[in-house]
């Protein structure tokens, strides 16, 4: 499994423009509140009002296609951005636990870079609201980057797809028995200051087979692309504690050009003969664009 592929430049400007629109939304609500709280409120309703007649006809047109074809329906509520005013108004077809399988689907190419996978043990329906529980497998367990995946990857994918999840729990795993289940909530309270998403179109520009380096949020990142595939690490060389600029790849090996040391950037840049192994720094489509987290220690 790979990393995100680079999104065609046509649908990241079409869902980028669609996406932001809540955005300009609230913008245009908060200008109405220099004409005073009555205008506010007025442009506030008004906005009530197109939503629930919206609402209402598509509601119609998706039980009128559910009952025709259900087949389209599952195929309308693939669109992200269909799903996303399904789920506003109460409309997806398709039930939490589903919704969730495939938004774990959607992060599996990230985790499977990093050697790792997440299973969906179950989906709780509990008084204060859905609880997802979930174990991770493979090199996830011990990777250095494991919380930050469930943080920027998975919880992230889970929450767009279902907003109705409350909370999500890691469990250990058979083979370590001494972890416990852990409440997402204060995991990601340890995590929502260390790190912060930062869209980086530029990494469209990249061609196959090759390396970039990009300022990131104060931070240089190496990024290199493979059939597609982008991947990025802190421009740093374990081995040697160098900068990385100047390296060259041979297949999916990165040579540092100070040291030599070689490191595969496949699979979560492990060292080659012990040489360590790089940063990786987490890359998603987030609203059709690439974007990097990138970790306040490292910027």
């Amino acid at each position: 499994m790979a990393p995100p592929t680079l999104p065609d430049p046509d649908e990241i400007q079409d869902d980028a423009q669609w996406r932001t629109a809540g955005d300009r939304i609230q913008t245009l609500l908060q200008a109405s509140s220099s004409g005073g709280a009555v205008a506010r409120e007025r442009a506030e309703q008004l906005v009530r009002e197109v939503t629930d007649l919206y609402g209402a006809a598509l509601e119609r047109m998706m039980a009128v296609v559910s009952a025709a074809q259900p087949e389209v329906a599952g195929r309308l509520a693939a669109d992200d951005l269909v799903a996303s005013l399904l789920l506003v108004h109460g409309l997806h077809p398709h039930a939490v636990e589903r919704r969730v399988a495939q938004a774990l689907d959607s992060v599996r190419p990230y985790l499977g870079s990093h050697g790792g996978d997440v299973a969906l043990l179950g989906v709780d329906d509990g008084l204060g609201g859905y609880t997802v529980r979930l174990q991770f497998q493979g090199s996830c367990k011990s990777c250095p980057s494991s919380s930050d995946t469930l943080e920027l990857a998975v919880e992230d994918a889970v929450r767009a797809a279902a907003p109705e999840v409350e909370s999500i729990e890691v469990v250990a795993s058979e083979e370590d028995s001494s972890r416990r289940v852990i409440p997402a909530e204060a995991l990601m309270s340890r995590l929502h200051q260390p790190t912060a998403w930062q869209p980086v179109p530029e990494l469209a520009e990249l061609s196959d087979g090759e390396i970039g380096g990009f300022r990131v949020m104060g931070a240089t990142v190496l990024v290199c692309r493979l059939g597609g595939n982008v991947y990025a690490y802190r421009d740093r060389c374990p081995h040697c504690t160098a900068t990385l600029a100047g390296a060259q790849l041979s297949g999916v090996v990165l040579r540092c050009p100070s040291c030599g040391a070689g490191f595969d950037v496949v699979r979560a840049g492990a060292g080659l003969g012990g040489d360590g192994r790089l940063e990786p720094i987490p890359v998603l489509v987030r609203d059709g664009v690439l974007a990097m987290a990138i970790p306040q220690e490292v910027a």
